[in-house]
């Protein structure tokens, strides 16, 4: 009411208008609860307008509508859209006592939520146990369920398809990967009690003469993106550095040499602990063991750290050259 808020502007009067544009700025707070994306369908639509009327004295009121777009965000990145979706079947080609063998076919996905634009990763495997010529296909439908007066109606559509290699029979097939790349669509409507949009990926395999197998993997179009913060790869690359940063903790830059075993232990010890030519056990019959088998107990202390300022050093100047035995 454009009168109303001219009074209102003003405060008090009337506001006469003179021949020309006049423009009146104004605002409205939208509700605070969650609003249902914009969508329109086959057999209804969610819309959301803003409608400005001018009141005239002795004339027609004139009105005009603007329509807005309002989207209730989905994010993706949530645990129960981070799951992986897999599932496995298999079908027996022909009727009765005339079959031909079994098609099986399992297919999975990394995760259950997507966003516009982006490329979904299949992992597939399809047998053909049969005696026919089978096609692997991949598509995403969109599901519209309209609810109204105790009535469903439900619009199927199908909105991205990708296909396989033939495969022949006795053969197998496996998609490590094969990408389907989402088209701008409407994101998922799931909390509406008059409309409902869900869309699933479907991979399924045509069969000459029977019906196809189809697996059915429920997807969640959402608005925020994949942050990657979730995936598994980034997680298990990252417990891997952490096990693995030990050695470079445990490594020294320049290894130490080993010290001389004659500067450790003198002669006289070792001849105390060891006897200089060890003897045999006597052996008889099976009861005897093997000579490597008796070690010897090493009874010293450690050697100390190898340096080669030597530790006691002699007045005597020695003109004999030095070695080390490494």
């Amino acid at each position: 009411n454009l009168n109303k808020n001219i009074l209102s502007f003003l405060g008090e009067g009337i506001l006469l208008l003179q021949p020309g544009k006049h423009e009146f700025p104004f605002s409205f707070q939208l509700p605070s609860e969650p609003l249902v994306t914009s969508f329109t369908g086959k057999y209804g639509s969610i819309q959301y307008c803003v409608r400005a009327i001018l009141e005239r004295p002795q004339a027609p009121d004139q009105s005009v509508k603007r329509e807005l777009q309002v989207v209730s965000h989905i994010d993706v990145n949530t645990p129960a859209l981070l799951t992986p979706v897999l599932k496995t079947q298999e079908k027996m080609v022909g009727c009765w006592f005339f079959t031909s063998g079994p098609v099986s076919l399992s297919a999975k996905i990394e995760r259950k939520g997507y966003c516009n634009g982006e490329a979904i990763p299949i992992y597939a495997e399809i047998e053909n146990c049969s005696s026919r010529l089978i096609v692997p296909k991949a598509a995403i439908f969109q599901t519209q369920t309209y609810l109204a007066s105790g009535k469903t109606k439900t619009v199927r559509l199908m909105v991205a398809n990708v296909r396989g290699n033939h495969i022949a029979s006795g053969s197998t097939d496996t998609w490590n990967g094969k990408t389907l790349k989402i088209p701008p669509v409407t994101p998922s409507i799931l909390d509406c009690c008059i409309i409902r949009v869900h869309y699933s990926l479907a991979v399924y395999i045509h069969i000459p003469g029977a019906k196809k197998l189809m697996l059915e993997l429920p997807l969640v179009i959402g608005t925020v993106p994949y942050n990657g913060f979730g995936s598994r790869n980034s997680s298990v690359a990252s417990q891997f550095i952490m096990d693995m940063s030990w050695l470079t903790l445990t490594l020294p830059e320049q290894p130490e040499a080993p010290p001389n075993y004659a500067d450790v232990v003198s002669e006289e010890e070792f001849s105390q602990h060891v006897p200089p030519y060890p003897q045999p056990p006597n052996c008889e019959g099976e009861s005897c063991c093997p000579m490597f088998a008796c070690i010897q107990e090493f009874r010293f202390q450690p050697p100390p750290l190898y340096s080669e300022v030597d530790p006691h050093p002699s007045d005597v100047e020695e003109t004999q050259p030095v070695s080390f035995i490494l």
